[in-house]
């Protein structure tokens, strides 16, 4: 997920990263991972190519077990050379149990990834980052083992007008975060704003004239992400709660509808059971993946039986 104003960058799994460019990967300050099956955690280590030599800090998400995941892969490399590298990169990684507790421990380029730091801590109602700009909570899935679903949202979204902003004689720039942050705050309309000019110069203009003239402030957008879970009437109500009225609904449909037996076997959804997720969820709109390889070649045939469970469900 691309914040473009905020110049950074969430994640969400770890799986095959080579077709995600280097410079977007490098503005992630948050992974979210669901278990660590090797799909979705293998990617870590280009992440982590990337980003040794950088200061940098990384906060990673998982399920219980996620700390050892984490140290696991540091240990599987020699480090002898990262402690003379000028910039530190900082990994945190946080293992969540499903009752919002969590162990969390630290990992420092500097001090050769050594595991320390170690603490419990909680999460209160699933909410793992309250931010201005967003919010995001996790609920826990079964695949067997623990695997986790996130959802992500904006309390507001303020989009800038650049063509009012030059009929103000305003330049656009990093000037911008700032003023969605005060305005997403709600900060008074008497606040004082420091606007660079596109002539060079600065502009001290209130608050509420800029988010009259140049701001539309509209609901936030929410989306949802669900993937290697067994359809089972908890996980159903877990992940419809989860994704309640969701602008997107990214959710795996790795069989068909006709092979109900065989996801249940592997803890899997169905595409008809997906669309049917999304139905409850209220979710304004449903994206399916993560579809097996038996169906190559049946990727549309799967993505309509999604959308026809969504659109009628039984």
């Amino acid at each position: 997920m691309d914040l473009r104003f905020e110049r950074r960058c969430l994640l969400f799994d770890l799986g095959d990263l080579e077709p995600v460019p280097a410079r977007r990967l490098l503005r992630v300050g948050h992974a979210f991972v669901s278990h660590a099956h090797m799909d979705h955690f293998a990617g870590f280590d280009r992440l982590l190519r990337l980003c040794l030599g950088r200061e940098k800090a990384l906060h990673l998400f998982g399920p219980p077990g996620f700390v050892d995941n984490v140290a696991g892969k540091f240990a599987a490399y020699t480090w002898n050379l990262a402690p003379g590298y000028a910039a530190d990169f900082a990994v945190t990684a946080t293992a969540l149990e499903e009752d919002g507790s969590a162990l969390t421990a630290a990992f420092h380029s500097r001090r050769r990834f050594v595991r320390e730091g170690e603490r419990r801590i909680r999460f209160e109602d699933g909410v793992l980052v309250r931010e201005e700009a967003l919010t995001v909570r996790y609920a826990t899935l079964d695949h067997g083992i623990p695997s986790l679903a996130y959802r992500v949202e904006e309390p507001a979204h303020v989009n800038v007008f650049k063509d009012r902003l030059e009929a103000m004689g305003l330049a656009v720039g990093p000037w911008l975060r700032a003023l969605k942050r005060a305005v997403l705050r709600g900060d008074p309309d008497d606040r004082p704003v420091a606007a660079p000019g596109r002539d060079g110069t600065e502009t001290v203009l209130p608050l509420g004239r800029l988010r009259a003239e140049a701001l539309l402030v509209t609901a936030g957008q929410a989306i949802a992400y669900v993937v290697d879970t067994a359809f089972t009437p908890q996980t159903a109500a877990r992940i419809a709660d989860l994704a309640r009225g969701v602008d997107v609904l990214f959710i795996e449909s790795p069989f068909r509808a006709a092979d109900t037996e065989l996801a249940a076997l592997k803890r899997h959804l169905t595409t008809g059971q997906a669309g049917r997720l999304a139905a409850m969820a209220g979710a304004k709109r449903v994206v399916p993946f993560h579809f097996s390889p038996r169906y190559q070649g049946q990727e549309e045939e799967m993505r309509r039986e999604v959308e026809t469970a969504f659109r009628h469900p039984m």
